[in-house]
Order: C-alpha cells, then sequence, then structure tokens
C-alpha cells in the first residue's frame, strides 16, 4: 500500500536551509514496477487514453539512443502516471512547504535516461513559467530506480533558492556542459564554489525541490537505467499570465479569462478541503 507523505518538522526546515529535501517511500513496490512497465509503451507511443502528451521529445525508432527521454504531461496518456503525480499529499507537501493556498498540477515529466544517456542542463524551473502568475513551480521528483552519483541522478546546488531568478539556460537537452549557466548564476549571487549534491537514494523516494533550485543531471555512466515520474505543481490560484505565451501550455487558455480550467490543470489538494473532483475517479 502507498504510505501518505507527512512532512516533519525537520524535512520542512531542510527544505527551507537547502531548496530541496528527500523523501523516502513514496511509492510501494507495486506501483515502481507497474509505472516501469509503463514507459516503453509510452515511447513507442502507445497511449492507453489515446491523447498524446504535450511533449515527446524521443520517439522509439527514431530517437538518438544516447539522448535523456522525456514526455510531459503522461498524465493525459496513461493511468498509471497519472495515478502518481496527481496525488494529494503529492500536491500537500508542494502546498505546504511554498506556503500556498493549495497546488494544482502544472505539468508532469516521465524521464527515462537509459545507460549512457546523456546530461540535462542545470537550470531553475520558475526560469519556465513566465506565462503563468505567479510564476512559482514546486517540483516532486519520483525516482523509480536506485540512484548513485554516477548514474545520472539528479543534483542540486544547495541553497541556490535563494539566487536571483535567471533566464531560461541556453541549451537543456544534452548540453556539452551542464554545468556551464549555473556557474554564470552562481558567479552573479557571489557563489565562487557552489556546493553540488547528488540524490542518491532507492526506488521509490522522492525529492522535493523550489522552483528557484538550480538542479540538474549528468551522464549515465551506470549500465542500468534511470528513470522518473515528476510532478511539477503551482498554487491553486495561479493564472495564466494577461499577455506572455507559452507555445504548448497557453493553448488551454479559454478566451476572455485568465482562470485555468481544473480538466487541463486540476488541484490536487486546498486547504479548505477541495480536490479537483474527477480526480479520485
Amino acid at each position: 500500500m502507498q504510505v501518505a507523505i507527512r512532512l516533519m518538522e525537520d524535512q520542512i526546515q531542510s527544505f527551507h536551509d537547502d531548496g530541496f529535501v528527500v523523501i523516502t517511500n513514496v511509492l510501494d513496490r507495486k506501483t515502481i514496477g507497474d509505472a516501469r512497465a509503463r514507459f516503453e509503451p509510452l515511447f513507442r507511443g502507445q497511449f492507453e487514453t489515446g491523447l498524446q502528451p504535450d511533449e515527446w521529445n524521443w520517439r522509439d525508432g527514431v530517437g538518438a539512443p544516447d539522448v535523456t527521454r522525456q514526455i510531459c504531461n503522461g498524465w493525459k496518456a496513461d493511468s498509471t502516471i497519472a495515478s502518481i503525480v496527481l496525488r494529494e499529499d503529492v500536491g500537500q507537501a508542494c502546498a505546504l512547504l511554498r506556503d500556498w493556498p493549495g497546488a494544482r498540477i502544472n505539468q508532469d515529466n516521465v524521464i527515462w535516461k537509459p545507460p549512457g544517456g546523456r546530461s540535462l542542463g542545470f537550470h531553475q524551473d520558475d526560469s519556465y513559467q513566465d506565462w503563468i502568475v505567479p510564476n512559482e513551480m514546486m517540483t516532486f521528483w519520483i525516482t523509480l530506480d536506485d540512484t548513485a552519483a554516477d548514474f545520472g541522478t539528479i543534483e542540486y546546488a544547495r541553497g541556490s533558492h535563494r539566487w536571483p531568478l535567471s533566464p531560461p539556460i541556453g541549451q537543456f537537452h544534452a548540453p556539452e556542459d551542464p554545468l556551464a549557466d549555473l556557474r554564470i548564476a552562481a558567479a552573479r549571487a557571489g557563489e565562487t564554489k557552489p556546493e553540488i549534491i547528488p540524490i542518491e537514494v532507492a526506488a521509490g523516494d522522492a525529492v522535493i525541490h523550489h522552483g528557484l533550485c538550480w538542479h540538474g543531471s549528468r551522464t549515465n555512466g551506470g549500465s542500468v537505467p534511470r528513470r522518473s515520474v515528476i510532478a511539477h505543481c503551482m498554487s491553486s490560484a495561479a493564472q495564466f499570465h494577461s499577455t506572455k505565451i507559452n507555445p504548448i501550455y497557453s493553448r488551454y487558455r479559454q478566451r476572455n479569462t485568465n482562470q485555468m480550467e481544473e480538466s487541463f490543470f486540476p488541484i490536487l489538494w486546498r486547504r479548505d478541503g477541495y480536490r479537483t473532483p474527477w480526480l479520485d475517479a
């Protein structure tokens, strides 16, 4: 059985100090196995619901073998992914840590880094959120495989959530130097030697990180894949920006309103007890 996430005081303090916090045993063994089994069908284009994800950057038989594979909003295509990223306790944890009135899903990621899979550039998630108000994100990263420092795990610059917001990085997928933009940001923040922390945890464990916290991953030097499912949350009160447009996600904006439709951005948890009604079905 899944165990509900309960944040302890030391975890809350760790998050505020470091910009990220590890949460253990978020997924049970059955859910881990079920989620792993969905990766190959998803990247072959076999979508359970009949809907394509909003982003799909690697396809079986087409994509380069050493590129980290990513799907965004797999929850719309697959019920197993949806059952993980749309959990009420995921939204509650993100909202409480960021002091929001609640949390709704912004998007998810399904990440598959095969052996030899190349890096993802270090970045701040909030750099890509100018299309929403407030332009803030919280990320709940869940690994489906045991991780190690040289296996391309996620890494964080400790305390970098206190640095200023930077623009989107030069190259997100497979950059030659994944830390290039981080070094520039660190220098601007007066950090001459940022402390980089690789996350070494067991399958089913998670990390929650602040939208300003610099993070990324390097090449998978191991012999096994590194797979993860990620819920990116925003405030339940978030709205579309009135003028700034995201070429993918602003398509869900209705005319003559900046309000977000729960069919596309469901509310996972809210302090008053509300949760988008169809989620638990």
